[in-house]
């Protein structure tokens, strides 16, 4: 599949001769090959049985990456325990550097690690480009004291990419998200899903306007390009980034959902490009002479 380019979306011919748009792709998981089904499973049976559209191995977003000729993406998983964060972090670091070209790696952590002043500084010492926190998958709410104290840490250091929203849990409700950012207002907070995963609109007219940033994965299937739109010059186009939230959908696919709102070619180029290459400058894949 090879997606035509648009408006405001340039495009690059790399090393290889694979012609690359101005894409980033912010939400990303991956797992290794020898987890990668048992965790697709387990994303499924946590969204009531929702298909899940690709099996979460590295080699296949790469392939789905190429096929949508999207030039780079952020990669990271969550821990759903704390021990889990540090072989989860060596992994998705590990790909990060064998493409150092195509990936941005984002470091997990959890509010019991045991040590969270060491941990923060571990993964901001390798050189993560931001967090990923998952409130309900990780069991904690967002303005709990035990998050407050682990947001608390990251602000000002790295950006958290959360994930917010859900039909059962309001562990990420927009309501606490809005507390706990009284508590912590210096943190760069990325809610993805527009700001609540199922409550789209409703989430979105309640952070509108807090100064949070917003991903559109897992949203754009569900709305219409009206509505769509109207969220994403809510937030600012300038604090909206693209996203496939793969494996749960195909980046190619959610690229083209994409490109069929009514924006502007500005307006495409800050949220699939520019915001990124902002909020990431030292990140190579972002760099004006990066290539895969």
């Amino acid at each position: 599949m090879s997606i035509a380019p648009r408006a405001g979306c340039m495009k690059r011919t790399s090393g290889s001769g694979m012609k690359l748009k101005r894409v980033f792709d912010i939400h990303a998981h991956i797992y290794p090959d020898a987890i990668a089904s048992h965790a697709v499973r387990a994303i499924s049976e946590a969204y009531d049985g929702v298909p899940i559209q690709n099996d979460g191995r590295l080699d296949t977003l790469i392939s789905k990456l190429d096929e949508a000729e999207i030039r780079a993406a952020a990669i990271h998983s969550v821990a759903t325990t704390p021990h889990h964060a540090e072989s989860i972090n060596r992994y998705i670091l590990g790909v990060a550097q064998a493409h150092p070209r195509r990936f941005v790696p984002f470091a997990s952590l959890h509010p019991d690690m045991p040590d969270l002043e060491a941990a923060v500084e571990d993964v901001v010492e390798k050189g993560f480009a931001g967090v990923k926190l998952h409130p309900e998958c990780q069991r904690f709410l967002v303005d709990e004291p035990r998050a407050i104290r682990l947001l608390g840490l990251l602000a000002g250091r790295l950006p958290v990419l959360m994930h917010c929203g859900d039909m059962h849990l309001d562990n990420s409700a927009p309501e606490r998200v809005l507390r706990m950012l009284d508590k912590v207002p210096d943190l760069t907070l990325i809610c993805a899903h527009l700001g609540g995963w199922t409550s789209w609109e409703k989430s979105s007219r309640a952070l509108i306007g807090s100064g949070v940033y917003a991903d559109c994965s897992s949203s754009l299937f569900a709305l219409d390009g009206e509505t769509a739109v109207r969220i994403l010059r809510g937030y600012g186009v300038d604090h909206v980034f693209f996203g496939s939230d793969y494996p749960a959908w195909t980046p190619g696919e959610e690229l083209e959902r994409f490109f069929r709102l009514p924006l502007d070619g500005d307006e495409r180029e800050q949220i699939l490009w520019d915001n990124a290459k902002r909020m990431f400058a030292n990140a190579l894949p972002l760099a004006d002479g990066g290539q895969t």
